[in-house]
């Protein structure tokens, strides 16, 4: 088979390229920005430019599949099956596996998904890859509000117990969680001063988050108990 190696264009060709291209760059740009900024607002490793990055290029690599291929070449969508791969393999540098639980999962989805927007957007798909990048917002947040409003999503707080008596302030937080039936994951414990101070990790749901601290407070080893979002949560 007949492999040309190089391609060229006419100034006409190169015109009636650029006309249509400008606009399916600049959508696929305004689109992955728009799920960027949903991103980036919560602190997310893919933020504003890497999803203006991904949409813009999936975009460009599914226009120039078909301009590359030529007109008499009916595999016009080698280069873009080859985007699918290339954001499974960045997707993946996204996921945080650790001993109890995964991280980034909903990162690595937004990835896939802002890819094929971007994909429908070099296709000329412009009316789907709005409506998608709706469906895609509509997942991030309202979804997440409900599943935290129904009391269906588990996320992990970090936990800090300060007292004068290690071995008592154990006893104190085994016997609330043994009561409430939630394990604990001791990440670090030290000294400071005459002050000893233990912090763990909890994964449950935000009404029993509100149960731990409150009983956690009220033991009588606890001088304070501060309790705070895990900035790695996904």
């Amino acid at each position: 088979m007949y492999a040309p190696s190089s391609y060229h264009f006419s100034d006409i060709d190169q015109l009636l390229l650029s006309s249509g291209t400008a606009k399916r760059l600049l959508l696929a740009c305004a689109l992955g920005g728009v799920v960027g900024i949903e991103r980036e607002w919560r602190h997310k490793a893919s933020g504003l430019r890497t999803n203006i990055l991904i949409c813009m290029a999936c975009a460009f690599f599914t226009l120039l599949s078909a301009v590359l291929a030529g007109e008499g070449n009916p595999d016009k969508g080698r280069v873009a099956a080859n985007i699918v791969q290339g954001i499974g393999f960045l997707g993946a540098g996204l996921i945080l596996h650790t001993r109890n639980r995964v991280l980034g999962l909903t990162s690595a989805a937004s990835v896939f998904a802002v890819a094929s927007i971007g994909m429908a957007c070099g296709a000329g798909l412009y009316l789907e890859a709005v409506l998608a990048t709706v469906i895609v917002l509509f997942a991030l947040q309202l979804v997440g509000a409900l599943e935290s409003k129904l009391g269906w999503k588990h996320f992990p707080m970090l936990y800090e117990v300060r007292g004068t008596d290690q071995t008592k302030i154990y006893v104190a937080i085994l016997s609330v969680l043994d009561r409430m039936g939630v394990r604990m994951n001791v990440i670090d414990k030290d000294s400071v001063a005459e002050l000893e101070r233990v912090t763990f990790i909890v994964n449950t749901d935000r009404k029993r988050h509100a149960q731990l601290l409150a009983n956690l407070k009220i033991a009588d080893a606890a001088d304070s108990v501060i309790a705070f979002q895990d900035e790695e949560e996904e």
